[in-house]
């Protein structure tokens, strides 16, 4: 049972938390990216 837990993500006791979490954050990062390309590019090209 232990093993099984390991390669899952760790000591959490949920099997789903790390990778969610991981994705949570990279697509927090995209949005962000993308909003500073934006208004970037908004105060470049006015």
């Amino acid at each position: 049972m232990r093993d099984a837990n390991e390669e899952n993500g760790g000591a959490s006791g949920n099997d789903g938390a790390p990778k969610f979490g991981r994705l949570l954050i990279v697509l927090a990062f995209a949005l962000i990216l993308i909003v500073a390309i934006t208004f970037g590019s908004e105060a470049y090209f006015s």
